[in-house]
C-alpha cells in the first residue's frame, strides 16, 4: 500500500512557523487503526486524513493518541493541499464532511477561510487546581465551551510566562484548555495559547478550532464580530475571524513543506 502525503505549516506564510499537519488525500479507505497508528508515527499535532466519494468527500483529524471531532489548522493545511494542485481561477468552495458537520473551505486573496460551527462557552466556578495547574494565580473569567475550558488572565505577560503542570491538566476529562488575554500588540485584538495534553498535545503552535470559542467570547467583551487574533506558542501564528450567525469564519495561509510517503 502505498500512501503520500503533504506536509504543511498553517496559519502562517512562513515555514517551520504556525502549526504542522500531514495531509493524506485518500483514494481509497483506510482502517481507524492505520490512520491512528499512522498520527502516532508522525508525531504532529494533527495528521489528516481526506477521503473521496461521489458526491462529497470525508475529512478525519488525528492527534498521535486520538481522534478529534474538529480541527481548524489541519483543515486549513487540506484544503490548501487540494487547492494547490487546481488552477488558479478554479475557485469553487471544498466541502469536507465532518463529525462536526459540513465545512466549507474558499480560497481568497487573503488565505483560505474556513466555516465553523460556533462554540461559545458558558460560565462556571472557578477551579483553582486547574488554575494551579495552569500557573495561573488570577483568572478574569474560568468557563467551558462545547470542547475545552476558557480562562481568561489579566494581560498578555500573564499568558507568555505560563508554564503548565500538563500530568495533573491530563487528568481532566476535557478537550484542552483554552487561555486567552486581550492583546499588547496593537495589530491583534487577542492572543491565546492551547494546552490538550490528555491528547497527546502538551501545548498545540495554532489552534483553529479553539478560536470557534474564542471568537464568541471577545465578541461578547468587545463588542465587534471582526477579530485579527495571535496564538503565542513557540512557534507562533494568527489567524483572523468573523462571527456570522452561528457560525464563525476562519481565514489563514499556509505553506508546504514537503512531501512523503507510507509504504506499507
Amino acid at each position: 500500500m502505498d500512501l503520500p502525503y503533504t506536509l504543511l505549516d498553517a496559519f502562517t506564510d512562513q515555514p517551520f512557523t504556525g502549526n504542522p499537519a500531514a495531509v493524506f488525500n485518500l483514494e481509497a479507505p483506510i482502517s481507524d487503526g492505520l490512520m491512528q497508528n499512522i498520527a502516532a508515527e508522525l508525531k504532529l499535532s494533527e495528521t489528516a486524513f481526506v477521503t473521496h466519494a461521489p458526491g462529497h468527500s470525508t475529512l478525519r483529524w488525528f492527534t498521535p493518541v486520538s481522534e478529534v471531532d474538529l480541527c481548524g489548522h489541519a483543515t486549513l493545511a487540506t484544503a490548501f493541499a487540494l487547492f494547490s494542485d487546481q488552477s488558479p481561477s478554479a475557485l469553487e468552495p471544498l466541502v469536507f464532511q465532518s463529525k462536526s458537520g459540513p465545512l466549507t473551505c474558499i480560497r481568497g486573496q487573503d488565505g483560505v477561510t474556513l466555516d465553523f460551527p460556533a462554540t461559545p462557552p458558558e460560565p462556571e466556578d472557578t477551579n483553582t487546581d486547574i488554575l494551579k495547574a495552569l500557573t495561573i494565580d488570577d483568572a478574569s473569567y474560568f468557563g467551558r465551551s462545547t470542547f475545552d475550558y476558557l480562562i481568561e488572565v489579566p494581560n498578555e505577560s500573564t499568558l507568555i510566562a505560563l508554564k503548565p503542570d500538563f500530568a495533573a491538566l491530563a487528568a481532566y476529562d476535557t478537550r484542552g484548555f483554552i487561555v486567552t488575554a486581550l492583546s499588547d500588540d496593537s495589530d491583534y485584538d487577542f492572543v491565546s495559547r492551547f494546552f490538550a495534553p490528555r491528547h497527546g498535545v502538551d501545548e498545540d503552535p495554532v489552534t483553529g478550532s479553539a478560536h470557534c470559542c474564542l471568537g464568541p467570547y471577545w465578541a461578547e467583551r468587545l463588542q465587534k464580530t471582526h477579530f485579527h487574533a495571535a496564538q503565542r506558542s513557540p512557534r507562533g501564528g494568527s489567524l483572523r475571524l468573523a462571527l456570522k450567525n452561528d457560525r464563525v469564519l476562519l481565514t489563514g495561509q499556509a505553506v508546504i513543506v514537503g512531501h512523503g510517503r507510507f509504504e506499507l
